[in-house]
């Protein structure tokens, strides 16, 4: 009669010794090893503990209505015109004031509830004799995060082209993209830096000076900048044709650096140790096996009740 196997399973071996015996010793010491070098190896091996990480999100973007706009003209004597949406800076210009014509609009492409980009136009009128050399000009925006920290702020696109000959049109296509020197807090409000980049209410030059707005600006961590490689500058105004500005700035989805809360740190942490630790496992279980079958250690080795009674039920 030819015989099968049925069913198998493994005996349970159990080998016996005093808590103060070498076998009990070298248990200990078997054991340290296990859990104890993989902690040193993800520490030592950098990044164990994380300490800032990135992810994805579509800022809340919209822009303020407030311009500045200062236009360079091709003179010997570097003569400028100038306006903006504050009236201490219009007063202060004299002669040199010139009130554009400004359209603007904003736009959701995708429909998801945020803005995705801005249309600007703005025409500045000019006399027969007057020849647009260059331009700047700040756009101020309220930006805002939510996804991790709320993070508010009042920023702005500060737009600067110069050209060696007198043109008639000027078009920029570009994004407003997020700066940061730091990352930001994992949850919280942070609205440090939601106040207006130009003191709209004072009555000091020296608050509308380019320079300091910049250089306040640049004090900040977190910051935007307006970023297009490539202006198109174009040539041939006629007489009376007024200098004409058209730009489109885009706020695009932004990868945002923050400071990861504990449990995201702790986990990162986790995984490390854990993928190590399944190594050193696999390891000092072959040795404890191999030391305890070969009896290097002194112990009395049974086999659990269990299994022999599971065995006498297999060959009833």
């Amino acid at each position: 009669m030819v015989l099968y196997e049925l069913y198998s399973h493994p005996a349970e071996r159990s080998y016996r010794a005093g808590l103060c015996s070498k076998a009990a010793l070298f248990l200990v010491l078997v054991t340290g090893l296990t859990y104890i070098p993989p902690l040193f190896v993800a520490f030592r091996s950098h990044g164990f503990w994380l300490k800032r990480s990135t992810y994805e999100e579509q800022p809340t973007v919209q822009y303020l209505h407030e311009v500045l706009l200062v236009a360079l003209l091709s003179s010997p004597s570097g003569e400028y015109l100038a306006w903006s949406t504050f009236p201490t800076f219009n007063q202060l210009q004299g002669d040199n004031l010139r009130v554009p014509v400004i359209s603007a609009r904003e736009e959701d492409r995708n429909l998801d509830g945020k803005m995705d980009q801005l249309y600007f136009k703005l025409d500045l009128p000019l006399k027969p004799n007057e020849h647009v050399l260059g331009i700047q000009l700040i756009l101020t925006f309220s930006y805002e995060l939510t996804r991790m920290s709320r993070f508010a702020m009042q920023t702005m696109a500060f737009i600067q082209s110069y050209f060696p000959v007198p043109g008639a049109k000027l078009y920029m296509n570009g994004d407003l993209k997020l700066q940061q020197k730091q990352p930001l807090k994992y949850r919280g409000i942070d609205d440090r830096y939601n106040v207006s980049v130009i003191n709209r209410t004072s009555i000091f030059a020296s608050d509308y000076n380019l320079r300091r707005i910049v250089d306040e600006y640049h004090k900040r961590n977190v910051t935007t900048i307006f970023a297009d490689p490539h202006p198109v500058w174009m040539v041939g105004r006629a007489g009376e044709a007024p200098f004409m500005f058209n730009i489109i700035v885009r706020y695009p989805l932004e990868v945002i650096s923050y400071y990861p809360g504990f449990w995201e740190t702790v986990k990162f942490a986790w995984i490390q140790y854990v993928s190590i630790l399944l190594i050193f496992l696999w390891i000092f279980e072959r040795i404890k096996i191999f030391v305890f079958q070969n009896q290097m250690v002194t112990t009395i080795p049974m086999i659990s009740v269990r299994s022999v009674e599971s065995q006498k039920e297999h060959l009833a």
